[in-house]
C-alpha cells in the first residue's frame, strides 16, 4: 500500500539529507545533532502516514546494527575505520523514514552511487583512487534514502513498497 504523499514531510526529509551530505562532503562527520532526530523524525513520519510503524522503528534497529556490523567487521580485518557511526546513523533514519524493507534498495542504491563516483574519479578525473581513499559515505546514503522515499511516496516503488 501506498502511503499518501506528503510534500511537507519530503522537504523535511529532504532538507535534511542534502545538510547532512554537504556537512559530510566537507567534514566527514555526520552530526549526531541532525541524524538522531532524523531517526525520531522517521517513526513520527511513518505514524502521521499511517504506515505500520514498528516495522520502520525495526527499520531503524536493523539500519544502524547492519552498518555498525560492517564498521567492526571493516576495522577488523583491515585495521583501520573504513565507516563512522554516523553513517549507521543515517541509515538508521533511512530504515525509520523508509522502512524495514526498504534498506536492501537504500544500500544498493547508495552503493552504486558511490561506486559510480569513484569510478568517475579514477576514469574520467584521472584521481589516484585506490582501497586507502577517502570518500564520504553520507551523501550516498542519504541519495539512496531520499530516491527510496521518493520513490515509495510516488508508488514507484513496486508492489513489496521497498
Amino acid at each position: 500500500m501506498v502511503a499518501v504523499f506528503s510534500p511537507l514531510l519530503t522537504l523535511v526529509l529532504l532538507g535534511a539529507l542534502i545538510t547532512l551530505s554537504v556537512i559530510d562532503a566537507r567534514r566527514f562527520i555526520l552530526p549526531a545533532r541532525i541524524t538522531l532526530p532524523l531517526i525520531a523524525g522517521g517513526v513520527v513520519a511513518a505514524a502521521v502516514l499511517g504506515g505500520t510503524v514498528w516495522l520502520h522503528a525495526l527499520g531503524g534497529i536493523v539500519g544502524y546494527s547492519a552498518l555498525v556490523l560492517i564498521e567492526k567487521s571493516y576495522e577488523r580485518a583491515r585495521g583501520r575505520p573504513g565507516l563512522g557511526r554516523g553513517d549507521a546513523k543515517l541509515f538508521a533514519a533511512g530504515g525509520t523514514w523508509c522502512g524495514a524493507l526498504a534498506l536492501p534498495a537504500i544500500l544498493l542504491f547508495s552503493s552504486l552511487a558511490a561506486l559510480v563516483f569513484a569510478l568517475t574519479l579514477k576514469y574520467v578525473f584521472r584521481k589516484d583512487v585506490t582501497g586507502d581513499s577517502m570518500i564520504a559515505f553520507g551523501p550516498f546514503l542519504a541519495f539512496g534514502i531520499g530516491l527510496v522515499w521518493v520513490l515509495q511516496q510516488t508508488g514507484l516503488s513496486g508492489p513489496a513498497g521497498f
